[in-house]
């Protein structure tokens, strides 16, 4: 079932329209970002405002129902980012369009949603041409 459209409104209002794991502005893409449960459905996330991220189609698919992974630098399992509870910055950092890790949390989810990923850096060098990147409280 679907989650109401004024809980969908809320969301992307909240994100300011971005989304809340690579920063990708929802102006100028083609598909619709989705309403991703921080904590899955099958964890017993709940379909609420305080569960529920904006995120672009690409970090979506790739989280999926996840809550950890591994982080590259010490091989140690680690959650994945939570935007209702973490803030960006204290995990992640810009090197021009390329996201940094600086926590395990951040390498993790990082190497888990593919952020760095080729397309992603592109789409990002035209955002910045665009006046997008980096997002605003990402800096």
């Amino acid at each position: 079932m679907a989650p109401p459209v004024s809980l969908r409104r809320q969301v992307a209002k909240r994100a300011g329209h971005r989304c809340e794991y690579c920063g990708l502005a929802q102006e100028g893409q083609a598909a619709t970002f989705h309403l991703d449960h921080i904590v899955p459905i099958f964890a017993r996330g709940k379909t609420v405002l305080d569960n529920l991220a904006l995120a672009c189609i690409n970090c979506s698919l790739r989280k999926g129902a996840r809550q950890t992974a591994t982080d590259p630098q010490t091989g140690r399992s680690a959650r994945l980012f939570h935007p209702r509870q973490q803030k960006w910055n204290h995990h992640f950092r810009w090197a021009g369009e390329k996201i940094i890790g600086i926590t395990a949390v951040g390498r993790g989810t990082i190497s888990a949603l593919g952020l760095n990923s080729g397309e992603n850096e592109i789409i990002r060098s035209f955002e910045r041409i665009l006046g997008r990147h980096p997002p605003p409280g990402h800096l």
